[in-house]
């Protein structure tokens, strides 16, 4: 049944997707020079660190085991913006982390999330088949398509949510992570005032310790990055490039090809055969 204001979410929608192809098209275009910077467990510094914190028990794509790491220049600031939700009452969740080029791959692929861009990309066009080209682009603001869009590729990415420690719930930002809707990006007006605040309150704190959030999405903070570097209308060079990640050896290595496609033209359209014959 359509909502009353269902043309106006589809309007957003639409606008907001657009904004955010466009940021990935920037972020392809601008520079980045790898520092060479090892990855760091979250949970090892936060433990260290004496911060509550806890971490999602789900599997990535239903079949990968999450990786809590991230650049260990960055874990200070991490931990530094944990310890002062702590003293706020809350405990930050981290989500997920660090992602391989296979989990990448794999989970803008798995129909639980392909499905779903899908059935937006079909709302979005009053029932329509949508165009390959406009899957691209919506999978690709929602679910980074190109490895130097990815910064969880790039190990400068958490996607987080916040619990209070009296009693253990969330700071409701709409719905729960995973969300793809209209509400799914941080400003959108199709979430309660308690739901915005919540959204403003939690990002005030990730960006004092220099984590931006992008504008796409209401659990995603990133810092050091060409992503980052953009949203602060820096002219410097990312620091941060998608990388191959040995954990044993904690060394890393760049990606051969960081601005390809992981989901080519003719994969993506059998994909697309696919979803919709799942969601028919």
């Amino acid at each position: 049944m359509s909502r009353p204001d269902e043309d106006a979410r589809r309007a957003y929608w639409t606008t907001s997707l657009d904004a955010a192809n466009d940021l990935m098209e920037q972020v392809i275009a601008y520079r980045y020079e790898e520092s060479g910077e090892a990855l760091g467990s979250i949970p090892d510094a936060m433990a260290a660190a004496g911060v509550e914190v806890q971490f999602s028990d789900s599997r990535l794509a239903d079949e990968f085991d999450r990786l809590f790491y991230i650049r260990e220049g960055l874990l200070v600031h991490l931990i530094n913006a944990a310890r002062e939700m702590n003293e706020h009452g809350w405990i930050l969740k981290i989500e997920d982390g660090f992602r391989t080029q296979e989990m990448q791959t794999r989970l803008g692929r798995s129909p639980r999330t392909f499905d779903q861009v899908v059935r937006m990309c079909v709302w979005e066009c009053h029932g329509e088949v949508p165009p390959l080209d406009l899957l691209f682009k919506r999978a690709r603001a929602m679910v980074a398509q190109n490895p130097v869009c990815g910064t969880h590729t790039q190990g400068a990415a958490v996607d987080i949510s916040v619990y209070r420690r009296d009693d253990g719930s969330e700071l409701c930002r709409g719905k729960p992570y995973l969300e793809m809707s209209e509400i799914t990006p941080m400003q959108s007006p199709f979430v309660t005032a308690e739901q915005r605040t919540n959204r403003e309150q939690i990002t005030e704190v990730m960006e004092r310790h220099g984590f931006m959030h992008y504008p796409g999405e209401f659990w995603h903070y990133n810092q050091g990055d060409v992503l980052y570097q953009l949203l602060v209308k820096s002219d410097a060079p990312g620091r941060y490039g998608p990388v191959h990640w040995d954990m044993a050896a904690n060394t890393i290595a760049p990606y051969d090809d960081p601005y390809g496609r992981l989901t080519d033209e003719a994969k993506l359209e059998s994909l697309l055969h696919e979803a919709l014959a799942r969601i028919a």
